[in-house]
């Protein structure tokens, strides 16, 4: 079983059952980390990619706009997800959010695993292409608050664009009622819970063993 405070120990074995899953987009096992704006995606992206032995992490921020900060599921599907499901390396043009502008490409290889990360990556129009959903499991309002803090006074206007346009997007298309799995961060690591997708009662912890993956 996992333990809740043991990061290094709950993320490989975490990344041991995403590696036994099933191909979901061509060869690839597409894992998506959603969660509010804020809740911690991209360091535990960052600490999962690490795991799976640097596995490509595709952050949503790079598809995203300003005029269109949840409006670019084409953009996704043409330039990452139809590539990578033909086996071919990807080319995306990610976004600067400084200059507002989309820059040169940026490449993205088939591998095993590939991460996307990011809220809204558990949005239906991708849910088919993924081998599993993680949802990061802290409230929006916290979430939210920690992202401001992030991101300092500079950011304050957009935050309050932000907020009202993430309101709407999980109102729409919500996430986590089909994450496959929970995680928690804890001030010694993570914890990964079962997620709705995988329980009909209270949240219970993965229990890890070496029979066949039941995680996603």
């Amino acid at each position: 079983m996992s333990s809740p405070h043991s990061q290094g120990s709950a993320i490989h074995e975490l990344a041991s059952r995403l590696r036994r899953l099933p191909a979901s987009c061509g060869p690839v096992r597409l894992v998506a980390v959603d969660g509010h704006a804020g809740s911690g995606k991209t360091t535990f992206a960052g600490e999962l990619s690490r795991a799976l032995d640097d596995a490509p992490v595709l952050h949503l921020d790079d598809i995203a706009s300003h005029d269109e900060p949840f409006a670019w599921t084409r953009r996704l599907l043409t330039q990452a997800l139809e590539p990578l499901h033909r086996g071919e390396t990807a080319e995306y043009n990610p976004y600067d959010w400084h200059t507002r502008r989309f820059g040169p490409p940026r490449r993205l290889p088939p591998a095993a695993v590939v991460l996307i990360e990011g809220v809204g990556a558990g949005r239906r129009a991708l849910r088919p292409h993924l081998a599993c959903l993680l949802w990061m499991e802290l409230p929006a309002e916290e979430s939210w608050t920690r992202g401001r803090r992030r991101d300092g006074e500079e950011q304050r206007e957009f935050w309050g664009e932000w907020v009202s346009a993430e309101r709407l997007h999980f109102a729409e298309d919500p996430s986590r009622p089909f994450a496959d799995a929970l995680v928690r961060q804890c001030p010694k690591g993570y914890e990964v819970l079962q997620g709705p997708m995988n329980t009909s009662g209270p949240d219970q912890e993965l229990t890890l063993g070496d029979g066949p993956s039941a995680l996603c």
